[in-house]
């Protein structure tokens, strides 16, 4: 089986492309192959798998985890579409409070690596979506953090104007304000 990695504008975001096999009962893929993941940089090990249902119009985010036990992340789409974002919150970084975005949908099959150092966030553009995605840490809530999906400093161009949001994500604080530990290795 193959896939195709791509490296996103922050070379550190990498989107990747399954192959899959199409006949008349559907398709079959792999959607994660270690050795293959390997060999373009991300070893990683996943520790939890997760999995999101949300209606259109609902907004989760900007998340993240605090060291010492930060996620890197690899979120696809099981059914319908979504518009996913991850913005670089590495200190010292090139492209630090840049965010990148890509449709990532059941259709096109795509997955987002996001690796720790990077705040995480989607809205749902179809009906409803069901999002899954591999973990590296395991969820810690005392670690949990977030930034508002709206900063005007990170000026993401989200394709909705009143989305759905949790009421922990409407009080999130902006980038300048946020509790974050990361700092950028090149």
């Amino acid at each position: 089986m193959a896939f195709r990695f791509q490296r996103l504008e922050i070379p550190d975001l990498i989107l990747i492309e399954p192959q899959r096999f199409h006949d008349r009962r559907g398709y079959f893929m792999e959607a994660y192959k270690r050795s293959a993941f390997a060999a373009q940089g991300i070893s990683v090990t996943f520790v939890q798998d997760n999995c999101a249902h949300s209606l259109r119009g609902v907004l989760r985010g900007l998340h993240y985890q605090k060291r010492p036990r930060a996620q890197g992340k690899l979120i696809m789409v099981l059914s319908g579409e979504i518009f996913d974002v991850a913005v670089d919150i590495r200190r010292g970084s090139p492209t630090y409070g840049r965010p990148v975005s890509v449709v990532l949908s059941s259709e096109n099959g795509r997955m987002l690596y996001i690796p720790p150092g990077f705040a995480h966030g989607y809205c749902v553009l179809s009906e409803s979506a069901d999002v899954f995605y591999k973990v590296t840490e395991e969820y810690a809530p005392e670690l949990d953090r977030g930034i508002r999906w709206n900063d005007p400093q990170i000026g993401i161009h989200w394709p909705i104007d009143d989305p759905i949001l949790s009421p922990k994500d409407a009080q999130l604080p902006l980038l300048d304000q946020a509790d974050h530990d990361f700092v950028y290795e090149p």
